[in-house]
């Protein structure tokens, strides 16, 4: 083992803080080797003695990629149904690593398992693979909760051997970054893969759910700023004067109405994620069911539905695009609300001014053209951008 780990060292300097940064546990509850979320390597002492320093050390590069590319927390991302079967989520990781391993010329165990495995093509990321990967009771593959998140029995707790904190693991993604960057400048052999990896952790994006979670949770505290007085609970000094009855103040929920943009520039993917994110968070302040409208919008209104749910919503249209028409629907009925969430690509006409709501603007794509500057705009980027 250490002399695989010297090996991947020596022939990737670039991967040699993150390697080094592992502590290496004998264990014989993994059949191969395996990953915590604390950087705790495990290793089952027959395994060691069935394979050579070579495939050893494709494997120490294998298990260290885990947790470089943070897989464990991009699996705490997933929707519950697909984290439920964390060995099929394990099998479209090891699919991500390994075509860039065996691109790059490193041995790896017969049995390891690649997109070609499941007729998928090389080059993606583990959450693009999970939906051609079939739902299956044989556990193909076992990295640990380093890998796919789920606690496995025998990983140990928080003592028993040293750890790796989250702080110093990003530093030391980030560090690996910035050498496999110095490497690229100085005309040094690195693969696309992890080229690719270092660009992202050394130019990361906003994280557009965190962005998107704060101005809902803002415009509803704003909307709800505003007070009214009702006599359905009495006031609490109405016991205090005999024969009155005093009205209580209550704080309203707002209404919230979501345009989206059924153009025919907009992908029906695209619209579903970002619905789900919005109602998503709707949910968590607090705003459901009848308070909630979505209108399906192109260049005109096509549905207008109160929902609980995405998979409620009717998405028409197809055509030209005016969100300004949506806007203006969402606002023309009897009780208009007072947050209005626009989900669309940004290529449509605006409303000339501030409308008399709190607006936000999701913007949907690589590219998507910007709104007015007192529209609030999230760019809401690909959910696999990790």
């Amino acid at each position: 083992m250490l002399a695989a780990r010297y090996r991947a060292a020596n022939q990737r300097p670039y991967l040699a803080s993150a390697l080094y940064a592992l502590s290496v546990v004998a264990s014989r509850h993994l059949a191969t080797m395996g990953v915590d979320r604390r950087w705790r390597l495990y290793v089952n002492p027959a395994f060691v003695a069935a394979h050579d320093v070579e495939e050893l050390t494709g494997v120490w590069i294998h298990e260290v990629a885990h947790l470089l590319r943070d897989h464990h927390g991009r699996a705490d991302r997933l929707p519950t149904a697909d984290r439920v079967d964390h060995h099929r989520v394990n099998l479209a990781q090891d699919c991500e690593i390994n075509d860039d391993l065996v691109a790059d010329g490193l041995a790896l165990p017969a049995d390891r398992v690649e997109p070609k495995t499941f007729s998928l093509p090389a080059g993606k990321l583990f959450e693009e693979y999970l939906t051609g990967i079939p739902h299956s009771h044989v556990v193909h593959v076992q990295c640990g909760s380093g890998a796919h998140g789920i606690g496995v029995p025998g990983e140990l707790g928080e003592t028993g051997a040293p750890s790796v904190r989250p702080v110093e693991a990003d530093a030391i993604r980030r560090q690996t970054a910035d050498a496999i960057r110095a490497r690229v400048r100085s005309r040094g052999t690195v693969p696309g893969g992890w080229q690719r990896w270092a660009d992202r952790i050394a130019e990361p994006v906003v994280d557009w759910r965190r962005l998107l979670t704060g101005a809902l949770r803002q415009a509803v505290a704003w909307a709800s700023g505003a007070v009214d007085y009702t006599y359905a609970r009495p006031g609490r000094r109405t016991a205090a004067l005999r024969g009155v009855v005093l009205p209580s103040l209550r704080q309203p929920l707002p209404r919230v109405a979501i345009v989206v943009d059924t153009s025919g520039s907009m992908g029906p993917d695209d619209l579903a994620s970002a619905l789900g994110e919005v109602t998503g968070v709707l949910r968590a302040v607090g705003i459901r069911g009848n308070r909630v409208t979505v209108l399906a919008c192109d260049a005109d209104v096509h549905a207008v539905t109160r929902v609980t749910k995405a998979e409620q919503v009717r998405l028409g249209g197809g055509g030209g695009t005016d969100m300004r028409v949506g806007i203006a629907a969402a606002r023309a009925v009897p009780d208009p609300p007072q947050i209005i969430v626009v989900l669309t690509d940004g290529a449509t006409p605006w409303p000339a001014e501030p409308t008399g709501c709190r607006l936000i603007a999701g913007l949907i794509g690589e590219h998507p053209t910007m709104p007015p500057n007192w529209v609030e705009a999230i760019h809401i980027t690909d959910t696999t951008s990790v």
